[in-house]
């Protein structure tokens, strides 16, 4: 580590030194964004959170309990992401917090103007390609399992509002749109799976969605799937990478990981849902799911609130 690197860690560990033992907070504002840090020392509960703006919520250590308006009882863990719309009001319960094991997360608040703005154009870029005038809503709520890209962007986000850089607001910038533009992304695909739920033969692409979602173990044939799409391979290739945002090798292989995450919460052994996602052995498919996520499956399973 660097002298530089190690004096802005210490600065940081000072700034974070308790001084309320319930969501002790340390914030740091930012170009259309604020970074706020909570650590927690004892269990508490019912806890309100809100915000004015958009809040992104990344856990860090420990575990929460999220009571939402529509929703109770919600366990809130490490490498998940939590959404809150601007004014949405979330109750958090403390139920593992200890002194020497404080809970820990942090919020990117972002404002309305800049998630509206990052939002019309990509709503402008998607709609020629979306079906049903399908449209992004920025203020959904969102609650998952995010990736290790997004984990990364999350660690650069945090050292760059932290460090001392003449650049650091551009730097913010660039990453408060990168993840805007991860979570919008989100939401695009999701509305645009459950839109194939109802309607798969809307246009060629939503075809192919939703043959993919229910033949997740199949391996791909692009030559397949653009006759499916009544395309040609190259037309096809590019409709869906613009539609969403990546290649369909690339969004079966989030699917899958998604089903994965999924069933190995619901108890089954690892086993059992690498054989169910056609994965050729066990470890290609625990190497695959710590590419994605940043844990193995058995951390996965693991992973649940006492």
């Amino acid at each position: 580590m660097s002298r530089y690197a190690s004096t802005e860690k210490t600065a940081l560990q000072h700034k974070r030194a308790p001084m309320q033992l319930v969501e002790n907070r340390v914030c740091f504002a930012g170009p259309h964004s604020e970074l706020s840090i909570y650590d927690t020392y004892e269990k508490a509960q019912k806890v309100s959170l809100k915000a004015d703006s958009l809040l992104y919520c990344g856990m860090v250590t420990g575990a929460k309990v999220m009571h939402t308006k529509e929703h109770n009882n919600i366990p809130f863990l490490p490498h998940e992401s939590f959404i809150l719309a601007p004014e949405e009001e979330v109750l958090i319960d403390f139920p593992e917090a200890q002194f020497d094991k404080p809970t820990t997360c942090l919020t990117i608040a972002i404002s309305k103007e800049r998630v509206a703005q990052i939002c019309d154009r990509m709503n402008d870029i998607m709609a020629k390609t979306l079906p049903g005038n399908i449209i992004i809503d920025p203020n959904q709520h969102l609650h998952t399992m995010h990736t290790q890209a997004t984990q990364q962007v999350l660690d650069r986000l945090a050292s760059d509002f932290v460090q001392n850089d003449p650049d650091r607001d551009l730097l913010v910038d660039f990453g408060v749109s990168e993840l805007i533009t991860r979570i919008l992304r989100h939401h695009g695909r999701d509305a645009l799976l459950r839109f194939t739920q109802t309607i798969p033969d809307a246009n060629g692409i939503t075809c192919v969605m939703h043959w993919i979602e229910h033949n997740l173990a199949q391996p791909l044939d692009i030559n397949c799937l653009a006759k499916m799409a009544c395309m040609s391979r190259s037309r096809f290739y590019e409709t869906f990478k613009r539609t969403l945002g990546c290649t369909p090798v690339e969004y079966q292989h989030q699917r899958r990981m998604n089903r994965a995450y999924q069933r190995l919460q619901e108890n089954c052994s690892v086993t059992e849902v690498s054989y169910e996602l056609g994965y050729a052995s066990l470890s290609h498919f625990s190497r695959r799911f710590h590419q994605h996520f940043g844990i193995s499956p058995r951390q996965a399973t693991q992973a649940k609130i006492n």
